[in-house]
């Protein structure tokens, strides 16, 4: 039995990284699947797998060693399912852009909640600064940077078209497996070219029609590039759907509302309607973003409309 990393995954194929350099194409084993699992894919990219390889020169997966952490969404709308998106990542980079397609902060908050619920480092790295052309754009960039950082996520202000804040990029993901996630057409696969040039990946243009971006990656892959970084490139997200919060437990999940949270009356106060809250008296005075604030509360009504019992 030999051990790897998966790098590639393609429907019921699995591309594995062995640990002496070499690659497989492989399978997961049939009865795998049965084992009371509600994720639409047992196996995800960063997963390290035991495999025996098969006389046809592929190989069959027969177990995934546990998991450090993952990033996990809901499936599909109302579904009861979940897929990993990756697993065992250092650091996920949010891309996102302020136009063309513009990226919400609602979609933001919920993978950077998400991210903290499973203990990975996160970061907002903003792409297309090139098309920041006039001051309202300015302002409303710097705007959206004060949220983030005022939350205490570091935020990076970078072009893949024309190079501008790449080298800081990369110096600040070196040496570390990092899963970039984003709306397609953001530029993920462009960020990552433009951090190692040779990996020549597809991009893709906006849609005319509906200014939003099109697939261009297909499927989720590790691109393990120079000083032992590993970049993660994944199918553009149209929209992500949380799993398993509940009222009492997510603002552990926004930084800057747990930091306050002793101050609360109640112990399990959900920071709506409760008298004596620390977290809405902090958003009354401008210390807590009331953007944030607001996608906190439709968070909770999404989690109270889904039931993954």
């Amino acid at each position: 039995m030999q051990e790897g990393l998966v790098i590639r995954t393609t429907g019921s194929w699995y591309r594995t990284l062995l640990d002496d350099g070499g690659q497989l194409d492989c399978r997961l084993r049939g009865n795998y699947r049965l084992r009371g699992s509600k994720q639409t894919n047992p196996v995800a990219v960063g997963d390290r797998v035991r495999l025996e390889p098969q006389a046809d020169g592929t190989g069959l997966i027969h177990d995934v060693c546990d998991r450090r952490n993952c990033i996990v969404r809901r499936a599909t709308k109302l579904s009861k399912q979940t897929h990993v998106i990756a697993a065992n990542i250092d650091l996920l980079c949010v891309v996102a852009t302020l136009g063309l397609p513009r990226t919400s902060t609602g979609f933001i908050d919920r993978l950077l909640v998400t991210a903290e619920a499973y203990h990975i480092p996160a970061c907002v790295v903003f792409n297309k600064c090139d098309l920041l052309a006039d001051d309202d754009l300015m302002s409303a960039q710097a705007e959206m940077e004060g949220i983030y950082n005022g939350a205490g996520y570091n935020t990076m202000r970078v072009s893949a078209l024309t190079g501008t804040g790449i080298d800081d990029l990369r110096r600040a993901l070196a040496g570390r497996t990092v899963l970039f996630c984003g709306h397609s057409g953001v530029g993920k696969s462009a960020l990552l070219n433009a951090l190692s040039p040779g990996l020549h990946l597809r991009v893709g243009a906006l849609s005319e029609w509906s200014l939003k971006g099109r697939h261009t990656t297909t499927f989720a892959e590790i691109f393990p590039i120079e000083g032992g970084t590993r970049l993660v490139d994944t199918p553009g997200i149209k929209e992500f759907g949380m799993v398993d919060f509940t009222a009492q437990e997510l603002s552990h999940f926004f930084p800057e509302m747990r930091a306050v949270l002793h101050g609360c009356r109640f112990a399990n106060c959900t920071h709506r309607h409760e008298p004596q809250c620390a977290v809405k008296e902090a958003v009354d005075e401008g210390r807590i973003s009331m953007e944030r604030y607001h996608n906190y509360l439709n968070i909770i009504e999404d989690t109270n409309t889904n039931n993954y019992d």
